[in-house]
C-alpha cells in the first residue's frame, strides 16, 4: 500500500487520501464511523461477504458503521479517500431531531450522494494545503456530512440514468479482450446496448476518462507489461496493444508516463 496522503486530528475528523494497489483492501474493526469515496476510475472488486463482483465507480461512497470491520478484493490499483468520525457527532446531530434522535448509523456500500461527496473532498482540500481553516471547519464539515448520513433514508428515490454495473463490465472485458482492434466507439455502444452519445457520457460519469482516454491507457499498461515481462519486439508489442506503428505506442508513452519503450525495457533490465 502506498500512502499518497494523510492527516488526523484525534477525537474529531480524521482524513486520510490512500493510493492502494490491486489485491485485498482491508478495513479493521474501530470505534469510528468510517465513510470511503471512491476516487479512480471504474474498479473491478469482489466483496467476500456477498459473493459478488462490483464495479465502484469515481464518487461512489462506501459507508462503515463504528464496530465494523470491512474491506475488498480490488482487480487494479486505485484512488480512495477516507474520513471517520466520532460517535459524539451522532449524538450532537440527533440530540436536535427530536423523534429522530434514535437514529443510528448502518453500514452500506455503493451508494452515489453529491452532498456527501462535496462535503468530503472540502475537507480533503483544506488538509492537503495545511489545514488553515483549523479543527472548527472540519468539525464542522463533518457535522454536516453525519446530519446527512442519518437523513439518506427520507430522500425520495431518485432514479440515476447512467450505465449498470452489468453493462459497464461488458464494455470493459470487451476492450480488454480487443485491445488490438481499432474499438470503434460505435463497436463499444452495441457492446453495451446503448447509442453512442449514450456511452460516451455515461463512460465518463463512470470512470472519469473518456473512451479514448481509457483505451489508451490501458494499451499503454498492456504495452509496459509485454515490455518488462517478454523479449517480443518492441514493434510486435505495439502491433499487439493497438498502436499503428511502433513510433505512435513510443509518442504516447512518452507522453502517458515519460518514458519510451525502449527506456522502459533498459530500466527493468537494470
Amino acid at each position: 500500500m502506498n500512502l499518497r496522503h494523510t492527516a488526523y486530528q484525534p477525537g474529531a475528523v480524521s482524513i486520510a487520501s490512500l493510493r492502494l494497489g490491486a489485491g485485498s483492501f482491508l478495513l479493521p474493526e474501530m470505534d469510528r464511523h468510517r465513510i470511503l469515496v471512491h476516487a479512480s476510475a471504474a474498479t473491478r472488486s469482489y466483496c467476500g461477504q456477498v459473493g459478488k463482483y462490483f464495479v465502484r465507480r469515481a464518487g461512489d461512497i462506501d459507508l462503515l458503521a463504528a464496530g465494523e470491520a470491512g474491506g475488498f478484493e480490488a482487480e487494479s490499483a486505485f484512488d480512495t479517500i477516507v474520513v471517520s468520525f466520532p460517535e459524539t457527532f451522532v449524538q450532537d446531530v440527533t440530540g436536535g431531531l427530536g423523534a429522530r434522535g434514535s437514529r443510528r448509523i448502518q453500514t452500506r456500500h455503493l451508494f452515489r450522494d453529491e452532498r456527501i461527496e462535496h462535503l468530503t473532498r472540502a475537507i480533503q482540500a483544506d488538509y492537503e494545503v495545511g489545514s488553515p481553516s483549523g479543527s472548527l471547519y472540519a468539525d464542522s464539515i463533518g457535522i454536516a456530512i453525519t446530519a446527512r448520513l442519518l437523513g439518506l433514508d427520507d430522500a425520495a428515490p431518485v432514479r440515476e440514468i447512467r450505465l449498470s454495473d452489468a453493462q459497464l463490465k461488458r464494455v470493459l472485458d470487451f476492450i480488454e479482450a480487443h485491445i488490438e482492434t481499432s474499438l470503434a466507439l460505435e463497436t463499444l455502444s452495441r457492446v453495451a446496448a446503448v447509442s453512442n452519445s449514450h456511452l460516451r457520457t455515461w463512460f465518463k460519469a463512470a470512470t472519469g476518462l473518456t473512451v479514448h482516454r481509457y483505451v489508451l491507457r490501458r494499451r499503454i499498461e498492456r504495452a509496459r507489461e509485454l515490455l518488462v515481462s517478454t523479449d517480443l519486439a518492441i514493434s510486435e508489442i505495439a502491433h499487439r496493444t493497438g498502436f499503428a506503428h511502433q513510433s505512435h505506442l513510443a509518442r504516447w508513452m512518452r507522453r502517458e508516463i515519460g518514458q519510451t519503450p525502449f527506456e522502459l525495457r533498459r530500466n527493468s533490465a537494470i
